[in-house]
């Protein structure tokens, strides 16, 4: 346990340290907010939509958390190049509690960075349906950013090459974002993207976050749960498996 907390709290204060990481972090939220609503908010509404904003500050909150939980990936490959990880491994402790550790730190900065995108889009006139479900949106996120994380650090297990792993990334998570709820609704999809998109693991997540922000869902709120817990689940069984066969 004190291996867990003492990752954990590692990547907490190396976020915090960073304020231009902070700062730079909120600079594609807000454009995306912004944009997107002043741009597609008028049509939107035009097509019987309804406020566009209730629909999209939901994705850019599930954006922010995919984003953020990028850096977990990053920081690995760093800790290879700069020795700090060799000396966790050959430490006489679980590589699960290793794998936790960083999975606990990286799901709570997302977390803190959900909260600032929240802030914003209350600034721009989005409003939960209901405050007191609040709790539930934080449990989703919880496990969005619990996914992720726990991907990106599997994935950054298995690779070297800083630049490598950001092309990867790039390949992955695009894909992964515009291919779910997050900015518009995937009904009108041709039947393959809609296949894709069900089987994409975000699309879950939005689902999950919308319904507890403006009572509106596609899948059923015990599916999105469904869903992402078995998914979390796996992604921390296989990336505790590659961390075990990892040399640093």
């Amino acid at each position: 346990m004190m291996t867990i907390y003492v990752l954990w709290m590692r990547q907490i204060k190396r976020y915090f340290r960073s304020k231009a990481r902070i700062i730079g972090s909120l600079g594609q939220p807000i454009l995306f907010l912004v944009a997107l609503w002043f741009g597609f908010g008028p049509m939107y509404q035009k097509a019987g939509g309804g406020n566009y904003i209730e629909f999209l500050a939901p994705g850019i909150i599930c954006m922010s958390i995919l984003f953020t939980s990028l850096f977990a990936g990053i920081e690995v490959i760093r800790d290879k190049q700069f020795g700090f990880l060799k000396e966790t491994l050959v430490a006489p402790v679980s590589r699960l509690n290793i794998m936790i550790g960083r999975t606990l730190g990286g799901a709570s900065i997302a977390i803190f960075q959900w909260i600032l995108v929240l802030g914003i889009s209350l600034a721009i006139w989005f409003r939960p349906d209901n405050w007191w479900i609040l709790m539930v949106a934080l449990g989703f996120m919880f496990l969005v950013s619990i996914l992720f994380t726990a991907l990106w650090t599997a994935l950054a297990s298995q690779m070297d090459d800083m630049h490598g792993f950001q092309l990867v990334m790039n390949f992955l998570v695009m894909p992964i974002f515009f291919l779910s709820w997050a900015l518009f609704p995937i009904d009108n999809f041709p039947p393959a993207l809609r296949i894709v998109a069900n089987f994409n693991p975000l699309s879950y997540g939005v689902d999950g976050i919308r319904w507890a922000l403006t009572g509106v869902s596609y899948y059923g709120i015990s599916h999105d749960f469904i869903v992402l817990t078995s998914i979390s689940i796996i992604c921390l069984i296989v990336g505790t498996y590659l961390f075990a066969r990892m040399e640093a």
